[in-house]
């Protein structure tokens, strides 16, 4: 058996930046799920699918392989062969994301490769349902958040830094709608797992992030793995 920790969260949160640093960290194979399915609206948005034609959507959907691989200790997401990890972090990728992934026929392509990877390695998975529906056995389980001011001006910060201009307001204002849908859609919506420990970063740097979920994870391998003395956090 793996130990799998799973790390969900809304939009903006840092999970991806968190998940990466422990993963490094600890040893730990890290599987970035919200990459591979902005592969999948990446797809849609070059096959030029209107967003909001799902019969097309799933049609299309048979037609993307999206794989993941390391390359040098760095995660790569390819898109029928392609190295698209340089195209994943737009907002229109983003927000295509978000239109797609309740379609049940796009999860269920992308949840199996997640499950995959879980069962043979022990693995950190950040996304929105990882506790709740990818990995409800995982051996920990966090809800990683912040305020919708904090991570729009995070993520304001992270595109000014390559030189993109953006609106501060227009950043939160589609974080929060990106909220609304993730926590409403029907099909796995982003949701506490009863069994998850919240972590709210509004006021953390991203090192104390860091240091609190590395310590949270050791002490759970170690319980896992079967050693009997380990820090307590």
């Amino acid at each position: 058996m793996s130990f799998n920790v799973a790390i969900d969260g809304p939009a903006g949160a840092g999970k991806s930046t968190i998940a990466k640093a422990v993963a490094k960290k600890l040893n730990l194979i890290y599987v970035d799920t919200g990459a591979m399915y902005r592969a999948m609206a990446l797809y849609m948005l070059r096959e030029q699918v209107p967003l909001l034609d799902t019969e097309r959507i799933i049609e299309k959907c048979s037609q993307a392989d999206i794989t993941i691989r390391y390359e040098n200790g760095i995660q790569v997401v390819q898109l029928n062969g392609e190295n698209v990890n340089e195209f994943l972090r737009t907002e229109e990728v983003g927000k295509a994301a978000s239109v797609i992934s309740p379609i049940p026929e796009v999860r269920r392509k992308l949840v199996e490769l997640q499950k995959t990877l879980a069962a043979h390695t022990d693995c950190i998975m950040d996304g929105r349902d990882i506790g709740t529906c990818v990995l409800p056995n995982a051996g920990l389980k966090i809800f990683l958040t912040a305020s919708s001011e904090v991570r729009a001006r995070r993520r304001y910060d992270e595109l000014a830094a390559k030189g993109m201009e953006e609106d501060l307001q227009k950043i939160k204002a589609d974080i929060e709608e990106r909220d609304y849908r993730d926590m409403h859609r029907e099909q796995s919506p982003l949701k506490q797992a009863e069994d998850a420990v919240l972590v709210d970063t509004s006021h953390m740097s991203a090192d104390e992030v860091i240091s609190i979920i590395s310590q949270m994870c050791e002490n759970g391998m170690q319980a896992f793995h079967g050693i009997k003395t380990f820090r307590e956090i």
